[in-house]
């Protein structure tokens, strides 16, 4: 577990020098909310963006060939995996709870009216959304690299603009959608958590497999 919480360590390190960049990002979802006064798709936004950010690490430990570091370290495959993912969690809730408390209150002096049922629905579909992204996102990096897999990069844009789209353009769907939730909020909330869990779950085992089977 230390081994872990080293690792988590070590990339917060890394990233660090671009951190101010990362809390920028942060800025134009709450734009978007405000403009489409909507905190669903401001949240949804800041989950795409923050979830882009994912290889970074990936292309800091590759422009320094830190591979061979790793190689040294007395650190099993394992848990350099198992740390950068909860780094990679880490930074997803902290967006999400900085979107949670910003957007909702910028919606509020425009005017609009954010309920609880707003925000949790919100912290579920960017949980989820941002689980999506990241558990196909993490693999592809181990597997091909931050150079040649960054066509990875680009999965959270993706999912963001399909994801808007069923929002806009088909709002039935929409409409349902909040209807399950109102319906049946404990099922959603247990049924979520049970495929993010899984999608983890699997994306982590797959990780650990192609890292264990690079040489460093």
């Amino acid at each position: 577990m230390s081994n872990i919480l080293k690792s988590t360590k070590f990339d917060i390190a890394l990233v660090k020098p671009y951190f101010k960049t990362i809390c920028f990002t942060l800025l134009l979802p709450i734009v978007f909310a405000a403009i489409n006064r909507s905190l669903l798709t401001g949240v949804s936004l800041a989950m795409c963006f923050i979830a882009m950010t994912t290889g970074y690490t990936f292309s800091i430990t590759e422009k320094n060939s830190m591979d061979r570091l790793f190689g040294i370290l007395p650190v099993r495959k394992s848990e350099l995996v198992i740390g950068r993912y909860v780094f990679v969690l880490a930074m997803g809730l902290l967006s999400l709870i900085i979107s949670l408390i910003v957007q909702p209150l910028v919606l509020k002096v425009l005017g609009e009216t954010v309920g609880v049922f707003d925000i949790v629905t919100a912290a579920i579909a960017g949980i989820f959304l941002f689980a999506l992204y990241t558990v196909f996102q993490i693999p592809g990096y181990y597997k091909y690299g931050s150079i040649k897999g960054r066509v990875f990069m680009y999965i959270p844009v993706a999912g963001f603009l399909v994801t808007l789209l069923l929002l806009s353009k088909i709002p039935a769907i929409g409409n349902s959608i909040i209807s399950v939730v109102e319906s049946f909020p404990i099922l959603l909330v247990f049924l979520a958590v049970f495929a993010i869990v899984v999608m983890y779950a699997v994306s982590i085992i797959l990780s650990i497999r192609i890292m264990k089977k690079k040489e460093m």
